[in-house]
């Protein structure tokens, strides 16, 4: 499932939008630019709706932050401000789109998905790479028609990396969204899994699963076969 992450000082603002957006979409919070740089930190989003106007790190601070190291997640700024100077500011600072409140939020569902579709992501995918499927209803992947066994762990693993290619996680990324804040588990079982991932598709030349000294993983796609999404 998609997940949206909220940074909105307002509470109530924030809990309204996340109510409305739950059905969806799994919603995160954070209440200011800070807020949001730590769970960033730790999960990977897919797209942001971001205020303005916050305490310790406003909406455009924390875009400006986000693009300067390379972050392209999609980022809608929500805000009661909506003057052309205030516009301009928001698209200089790297913004996807802008809406401005008070919110419709069936506008607001509609520009999602439209960044989402933009992103390639969405709330149920099949993917495909050339002789590779992955189909995520069935948590089934296939090579050549021939059915490769995954545990869930390898399958949600391999999932996430080519659902974003060519995207880096850390090692605490991967380590807290699929095994848990508080797991106990060492960051060498990262290492294992995608041994074991590496093994099993070594006869697939579709996609390859690398390692980035010092910061991570990442998939490189080699085939493009193409991608259908299913919602």
């Amino acid at each position: 499932m998609v997940t949206i992450l909220i940074v909105e000082d307002d509470q109530m603002v924030r809990l309204l939008t996340k109510a409305k957006l739950s059905s969806r979409y799994k919603v995160k919070e954070a209440a200011d630019g800070k807020d949001a740089l730590e769970i960033l930190d730790h999960e990977h989003i897919d797209l942001l709706v971001v205020d303005i106007q916050m305490p310790n790190m406003n909406g455009y601070e924390l875009v400006r932050a986000l693009r300067e190291v390379g972050n392209i997640t999609p980022v809608i700024m929500l805000t009661a401000m909506n003057t052309y100077a205030h516009k301009k500011d928001g698209f200089a600072s790297g913004v996807d789109d802008y809406m401005t409140k008070p919110i419709d939020y069936d506008e607001l569902i509609w520009r999602i998905d439209a960044l989402l579709r933009r992103a390639q992501i969405s709330n149920e995918k099949r993917i495909v790479i050339g002789g590779f499927c992955m189909e995520q209803d069935a948590f089934s992947a296939q090579y050549n028609g021939e059915t490769i066994s995954l545990t869930n762990k390898e399958f949600d693993l391999l999932y996430k990396f080519l659902s974003y290619p060519n995207v880096v996680f850390t090692k605490q990324q991967l380590m807290d969204e699929l095994w848990g804040y508080d797991t106990e588990t060492e960051y060498d079982t990262i290492k294992t899994y995608i041994s074991r991932l590496r093994n099993k598709f070594s006869m697939c030349g579709a996609f390859e699963l690398v390692s980035i000294r010092g910061l991570g993983y990442k998939a490189v796609i080699h085939e493009i076969g193409g991608s259908d999404e299913t919602g």
